[in-house]
């Protein structure tokens, strides 16, 4: 993680990161220190050949449609055991996580978290050298939401 030596950044249980190298930001991601690895939910997961897959990042729960076509290298394929104990086989790939000051490459598995509150799960690869503090949310602070202009009536005299 790039920023001061020896300097700790501390973050909460919860927190907005980033994925500058696919142009996505603020996806909500709950940290989970029990976690070795990172996962990300996507759809659409396809093997295009040549080493690389292509996935759908949805980037909002409810807004189905708002999503971003993503295809990059397989770093590699894994049996992971999920959150209901049973293993299944996932592909990892790698990106650059921004996760307020920081910034770091990390490995992400791509699964199915539809039915999960959180889409992104930060496990402890991820988190090396990172301290959290899970009486706090957002400590990083959260990405603003953009606010839509109210539209006014034009008044002419």
């Amino acid at each position: 993680i790039m920023g001061r030596k020896h300097e700790k950044v501390v973050i909460g249980w919860t927190e907005s990161v980033e994925f500058p190298d696919w142009n996505i930001g603020a996806i909500r991601a709950k940290i989970d220190t029990g976690a070795r690895t990172s996962a990300l939910h996507v759809e659409d997961i396809e093997e295009t050949g040549r080493g690389r897959v292509r996935f759908d990042v949805i980037l909002h729960r409810a807004k189905r449609d708002r999503h971003v076509h993503v295809t990059a290298p397989i770093t590699r394929r894994a049996r992971v055991r999920s959150s209901n104990g049973e293993y299944e086989e996932r592909y990892f790939v790698e990106t650059i996580l921004s996760l307020g000051p920081l910034r770091k490459r990390i490995e992400i598995s791509l699964v199915d978290r539809g039915e999960m509150r959180f889409r992104m799960l930060l496990g402890r690869t991820a988190l090396a050298g990172v301290w959290v503090d899970v009486a706090h949310a957002n400590l990083l602070g959260r990405k603003a939401r953009r606010k839509s202009a109210k539209r006014r009536p034009v008044r002419r005299s």
